[in-house]
């Protein structure tokens, strides 16, 4: 009688979307998750996992999403992996058993050790249903009907989809449409159904203005929706990345590819949000009328962050443990939300990859402006340029100015002492303490793609720093290096410079000095990195250097000889999307050095410690990531107090600890360690 009382039963399901209100459970998906997509061997090992009841409910609820109760006939890839995940999270005891597909008349259910045996079909057993959903990719999206979830949260009801490894949930609004240069508010539902399966536009940018001026919406990708109709397991709920993307605060957005979510949540054990904010002169100008202060952009990403604090628990994720992290502008924005008054308390960890600041292009991404510095550097010059310099009302006249005229007339991206959202002129680096945890490092050569490589036959090296922009340097600190080609010997001392200048100085001195004053405002410390491998991104800089030469034995590179490990170039593999972007894996070391990257990173995001937990890794079946770290003695240990050390993140050498890069080059550059402490709780 099973399968005609799962009939009956599937026929008195209301009709519609399935969501786990009205399955009244919740639903996970597990599988395992090698970052070779629909390549993997375990590709067909995925299963969604749903909470007890009689085999009846069993089969509606997974035919309601489309599925079939799970059988070992379907020949798919092992799913063990997945039921010792469940134990290891304490979901399924080693007593428990799960229902599966029935034989005949006979019931089955499952143990957690992959034994099969008879069940009485009203046992309240849980569930393993079928997870056929298709890969997504690059440019390749399945947003079919066959696929839709909804989710009720923020009083509206969310359509999105899932795809093979997750939840994805689009385009949805936090902020209402903002006027130009107000501030924003959080946006609240008014009971309507709205579809998540698109994207939101992005935020208008470039001097053609593409994009739109209302685009505060944000994406979340996630491998579990919780019931809503019982009480939420707190011990359930997934810890949460907000990431916010680079691009200067002049371009960029949430819906960049290479920061798709699938990978990172499902074989992270993780929620991720991206968010949109507004850029260039609708983000950051400030005007002196006492109410255009500048800092919109950085007021949207606050605004997000409370939207995700008030919502993300029905998309299965923790308000009390979200991890903030950025790449370049997204690194800055990490940093300055670090410093505002009005996030204090909202977030528990932060990971700022590529922070820029120190001297140079990169000064006030960490140094912040006065509204009358920042007027003086751009603003005045926005004013001239669309006559509104001297109308009555300043900010009216700009708002009444089209669009690609405002955006052309000049590059406004710079955070300003506002004091409401920024109070200091950089994040303090004394004072109380901050209650995070804090990663955060660079890419070896991060400045590289910052200088213009030099013209054929340049062979003055100061000359050619001038037109940099950088003063001469030390040949004592920065020596040429004996290459046959003048002109990349003053490449490679230029980009040493630059990287140290604009990167690792800054970024080594703010963890020396948040660690080691009398009261640490990082007790713990900062767990410090460099990329010593890098796969550059296909956007930016598409500069030959950043890229690993190409041999007639490694086609698509060759990561073993010289290259320049530039900015941007561990994005794929910390969201583990190289093969999700259609790129080749250029050596035996990148697979594993993906996977690698990536359980170091969700580590830090789920428990603030970026060194897995062995069982962790050990009931995934991570195994590469596990003998890796056996051969890494004492593990990553954070940087704290006088002991200055990093982690190198490279494949060759298994992620060696070392003592912090070009201490001596820094010291002669103003930015040693030890200089950057001004002793007022902000940046010397």
């Amino acid at each position: 009688m099973a399968a005609k009382d799962g009939k009956l039963a599937l026929a008195s399901l209301a009709a519609g979307i399935p969501s786990p209100k009205s399955l009244k459970t919740d639903v996970t998906i597990l599988i395992s998750n090698d970052l070779q997509g629909a390549n993997s061997p375990f590709a067909t090992s995925g299963v969604i996992f749903l909470n007890p009841r009689p085999y009846s409910d069993a089969l509606t609820a997974c035919q309601a999403l489309g599925e079939q109760v799970w059988s070992p006939g379907l020949n798919t890839s092992s799913i063990k992996p997945n039921l010792d995940f469940l134990r290891f999270q304490g979901r399924i005891s080693a007593t428990s058993r799960l229902w599966i597909a029935s034989n005949g008349n006979e019931t089955w259910a499952l143990d957690a050790s992959g034994s099969i045996s008879a069940a009485d079909s009203a046992s309240q057993l849980p569930v393993l249903c079928t997870q056929t959903a298709p890969f997504s990719r690059k440019g390749v999206q399945d947003t079919s009907e066959k696929w839709r979830v909804e989710v009720e949260a923020n009083n509206q009801t969310l359509t999105g989809y899932r795809d093979r490894l997750s939840f994805r949930f689009f385009g949805i609004r936090y902020a209402p449409p903002p006027k130009r240069f107000t501030y924003p508010t959080l946006f609240r539902g008014s009971g309507e159904s709205v579809s998540a399966v698109d994207v939101g536009p992005q935020c208008a940018q470039g001097s053609s203005g593409s994009g739109s001026e209302d685009c505060l919406f944000l994406n979340i990708w996630t491998p579990h929706l919780p019931s809503p109709g019982a009480q939420t397991d707190k011990k359930n709920l997934k810890p949460v990345g907000f990431w916010i993307h680079g691009g200067a605060f002049t371009g960029g957005t949430a819906n960049d590819a290479t920061f798709d979510g699938a990978n990172i949540v499902s074989r992270g054990d993780m929620v991720l949000v991206a968010i949109n904010y507004r850029l260039l002169a609708l983000g950051f100008l400030a005007l002196q009328d006492g109410i255009t202060n500048g800092n919109f952009g950085l007021a949207d990403q606050i605004t997000a962050l409370d939207w995700v604090r008030a919502n993300i628990q029905a998309f299965g994720g923790d308000p009390d443990r979200i991890t903030l992290f950025g790449q370049s502008a997204g690194a800055a924005s990490v940093r300055a939300i670090m410093a505002s008054p009005k996030a204090v308390g909202k977030f528990s960890g932060a990971i700022p990859l590529s922070n820029l600041g120190g001297i140079n292009y990169g000064t006030t991404y960490s140094q912040y402006y006065t509204i009358d510095e920042q007027l003086s550097v751009v603003g005045n010059a926005i004013l001239n340029a669309t006559n509104c310099a001297l109308a009555p009302s300043q900010v009216d006249c700009l708002r009444a100015v089209p669009l690609t005229t405002l955006l052309a007339a000049g590059t406004a991206r710079y955070l300003v002492v506002d004091g409401t959202y920024l109070t200091t002129p950089s994040l303090p680096l004394t004072g109380p303490p901050l209650p995070i945890s804090l990663m955060m490092g660079i890419t070896r050569d991060d400045g590289a793609a910052f200088i213009r490589f030099p013209s054929p036959n340049t062979t003055n090296t100061t000359t050619y720093l001038a037109s940099q922009g950088f003063s001469p340097l030390s040949p004592t600190l920065f020596p040429l290096p004996p290459l046959s080609n003048q002109t990349l010997a003053i490449y490679n001392t230029s980009s040493r410079l630059a990287t140290d200048g604009i990167f690792r100085c800054i970024d080594q001195a703010t963890a020396f000095t948040l660690t080691s004053s009398p009261n640490p405002r990082i007790p713990t410390g900062v767990y410090y990195y460099e990329f010593d491998r890098t796969y550059q991104t296909t956007g930016w800089p598409q500069t030959d250097v950043c890229e690993a030469p190409r041999t007639a034995s490694h086609p698509n590179g060759d990561p073993s000889l010289p290259y320049f490990r530039c900015h941007s170039g561990e994005l794929y593999y910390v969201f583990g999307n190289l093969a999700r972007q259609g790129l080749p894996w250029r050596d035996e070391g990148d697979l594993p050095f993906s996977q690698l990257v990536l359980d170091l990173f969700s580590s830090f995001i789920r428990t603030g410690n970026p060194n897995p937990e062995g069982g962790y890794l050990a009931t995934r079946g991570y195994e590469g990531t596990r003998r890796r770290l056996e051969e890494v003695d004492g593990g990553w240990t954070a940087a704290r107090g006088g002991d200055v050390r990093l982690r190198v993140l490279d494949w060759k050498e298994g992620g060696k600890m070392e003592g912090f890069r070009e201490v001596e080059q820094c010291r002669g550059l103003g930015l040693g360690v030890e200089e950057y402490y001004s002793g007022d709780g902000g940046d010397a």
